[in-house]
């Protein structure tokens, strides 16, 4: 909601764990009340702004409204959920084949068709074969200076820089190659080239009916 020009794409998992029916029911329920909530929103932000426009002293305020406005200015495209049975492999890649359908989009996404510079594409491709090399370790932990250095060992990469590497890591880190905390303090160093290794340890420490299961050991 405070992101401008955001593209939500709501996901219904445990599919399998309902009826056909319920799964609709659910599925228009929920998409009505995302409705409810922005039009509640609008209409809460519309009123802040009128109360801080009415006062007495409305100068006071500037911060406070220029705020608002930007809020209020924020649009927000919320498209149709797609539920999924997550144990089901079909479903994922139906899943998989709706975001792709969704960022292809030229109208949803008009920044879809820039091209991006081809040292992108080396850094990107250098980092794969480095996490798929043998002296790699299964956690896939890396020091940002150390894969710095890696890096510039290639030959085409001999003169990329600190600043120029962490433009291409956030890019990576949003497309989801790698994994890259740079607004955490004690991980902004580290550099995470195995993601799936973190999505191993979340799923080891935060799991469905989890208190139920481990009730359930004598």
């Amino acid at each position: 909601m405070r992101v401008p020009n955001s593209v939500v794409l709501p996901v219904g998992t445990h599919v399998d764990c309902c009826q056909e029916q319920e799964v609709a029911e659910k599925t228009q329920d929920i998409m009505a009340r995302i409705t409810a909530m922005l039009a509640e929103r609008k209409s809460n932000l519309a009123h802040f702004i009128d109360n801080l426009e009415g006062s007495e002293e409305p100068k006071f305020y500037v911060d406070q409204w220029e705020r608002l406005k930007e809020m209020e200015s924020c649009t927000l495209t919320i498209l149709n959920l797609v539920a999924v049975n997550c144990t089901d492999h079909r479903d994922i890649k139906k899943l998989e084949a709706t975001i792709l359908e969704h960022v292809k989009n030229e109208e949803l996404f008009p920044e879809v068709v820039r091209v991006l510079p081809p040292v992108y594409r080396q850094v990107e491709a250098a980092i794969v074969d480095i996490a798929r090399s043998e002296e790699m370790a299964d956690h896939g932990m890396m020091d940002l200076q150390y894969l710095l250095s890696k890096l510039s060992q290639h030959k085409h990469l001999a003169g990329l820089g600190r600043e120029l590497l962490q433009d291409i890591l956030r890019y990576l880190h949003r497309i989801g190659l790698v994994v890259w905390f740079e607004e955490i303090k004690h991980l902004e160093s580290t550099v995470f080239l195995q993601p799936t290794f973190l999505i191993t340890m979340f799923k080891l420490l935060v799991r469905y009916r989890l208190v139920q299961q481990l009730e359930s050991i004598s």
